[in-house]
């Protein structure tokens, strides 16, 4: 009898943040389990105790360099909760405004930088070329627009906040300044090129999904439900609305939940191989209540997006799924829709006057001992709880980050991948690379989601049952 096995990827490359994979192997070399690791701590929700809430937003920030944005507005969103205020109109449109710019910027650095070398190079192209500078090599063209795609959400985010990352912008009651007309009109002069990029990604994933027919049914392709805001008309929503969930087979379960109540509706395992929380649908219970958020979930979840080209889209989506669209690799398809949507939306907003305006603030005092702010960043769902006392200083802290509530989700999907193309102990770079493709599908931010900076080779270990090491490969 053969004696079982682990292999370990360790780390996962081309994501943001440090995570490994455990693949474990049966007596007859076939994949019985698979586990994915999030290796890194931080511990925001223990030291943001005793700060003051109207620090909170700009600490948050801090969480990550890639969804700053993200962090800021949910936190003023508590933070509008405590004060018991509703923000000027100008200060909304504002925010959603910053948070469009962040969809963009975050989906193309994702889909251009990060996917994109699998997905045109090819996933058995030799590590060397396949990446961002393989891509750009091969084609230029492209990899350029999708640098200048995501330069133009950063620009939205600078032009709102003064800076690209970490802008002290939001705060609870509003924000701190408007958008200049030098400012709009620097976006109305990007809005027909990107708009152009956006169109030619999109029209280039859909003419190579025939190519990735095996992908499409084996990353991450199970049932679950689905979880997202939804405008109370059952549109698509990234910076209001009330909570849904979907099943799998497309029937709303849940819908209209106040974020106050999420408790009521979500529950947070752990797991002692990981640092990351793996949040539940209550009612399932743990772990039949996995659920999905981020694009694949969010569009799932719509009925409509409001605009027109991305409503076209939407309905071309929704045909590749009965019911809810359940396979992961049609994540990134997911991030390319939510690009126009979010483009379009940019182009209907620059003649409102109020996103000049002045009246951007709503002061108050502490009328509320709790708040939750929720929004939808770029990977999910993203909830900031607080609880302060009667001078506003921060008592409690909890964080549902939107890679967590995928949690579940990537582990079984690491496990559906490894079990159709691991067999025995021989390690192939090909079909390392298709496993950690799978997790990058849900384009994880790992930073956020355990609250790590460094860069790590890859190591990937065989150990037999007595944990002595039968085979080793480093890829630096």
């Amino acid at each position: 009898m053969n004696m079982p096995s682990r292999i370990v990827i360790d780390p996962v490359t081309r994501i943001e943040g440090h995570a490994k994979i455990t693949i474990q192997l049966d007596d007859e070399g076939a994949v019985a389990d698979a586990h994915f690791h999030v290796t890194e701590f931080r511990g925001f929700e223990k030291f943001c105790e005793g700060r003051p809430l109207g620090e909170m937003p700009g600490i948050t920030a801090r969480i990550c360099g890639i969804c700053p944005v993200s962090h800021l507005l949910a936190s003023a969103k508590a933070g509008d909760q405590i004060l018991a205020v509703t923000i000027p109109p100008a200060a909304d449109k504002l925010r959603r405004l910053m948070n469009l710019g962040q969809i963009v910027q975050s989906h193309a650095l994702s889909f251009f930088h990060l996917s994109a070398p699998d997905l045109l190079l090819g996933f058995d192209a030799p590590p060397a070329t396949r990446n961002i500078f393989g891509l750009a090599a091969a084609q230029p063209d492209l990899a350029r627009s999708g640098i200048r795609l995501r330069q133009f959400g950063q620009e939205i985010i600078e032009l709102l906040g003064g800076e690209k990352i970490h802008p002290s912008w939001a705060v609870p009651g509003g924000v701190r300044a408007p958008l200049s007309e030098e400012g709009r009109q620097r976006i109305v002069q990007w809005l027909p090129e990107v708009r152009v990029t956006a169109l030619t990604a999109l029209k280039l994933f859909k003419s190579i999904l025939k190519k990735h027919k095996a992908e499409t049914q084996i990353f991450g392709n199970f049932p679950s439900l689905f979880m997202g805001l939804v405008a109370p008309d059952g549109s698509w929503e990234h910076h209001g609305g009330k909570l849904r969930f979907m099943d799998s087979s497309g029937n709303v379960i849940a819908d209209q939940i106040d974020a106050a109540n999420y408790r009521e509706h979500i529950g947070e395992a752990t797991e002692k191989t990981s640092y990351l929380k793996s949040p539940f649908y209550k009612p399932l219970g743990y772990p039949d209540g996995m659920y999905r958020v981020g694009p694949l979930a969010r569009l799932n979840v719509c009925e409509r997006i409001g605009t027109p080209v991305a409503d076209e889209e939407l309905a071309e989506f929704k045909s590749h799924g009965r019911g809810a669209v359940t396979s992961s690799f049609l994540y990134h398809y997911a991030r390319l829709i939510e690009i126009i949507a979010a483009i379009e939306r940019i182009e209907l907003m620059m003649d409102d006057p109020d996103l000049l305006s002045n009246q951007l603030r709503a002061d108050a005092g502490i009328n509320k001992l709790e708040g939750v702010g929720v929004s939808e960043a770029p990977r999910g769902t993203l909830f900031h709880h607080y609880e302060v006392d009667e001078t506003g200083l921060i008592k409690k802290v909890n964080l549902i980050i939107a890679t967590g509530q995928n949690n579940l989700a990537m582990n079984r999907t690491v496990a559906q991948i490894a079990r159709h193309y691991v067999r025995g102990k021989k390690i192939l770079e090909p079909m390392l690379n298709r496993v950690e493709a799978g997790i990058r599908a849900f384009d994880p931010c790992l930073s956020c989601s355990t609250h790590a900076a460094g860069r790590m080779s890859l190591r990937i270990r065989v150990l037999g049952a007595d944990g002595t090491v039968v085979n080793e490969i480093t890829r630096d």
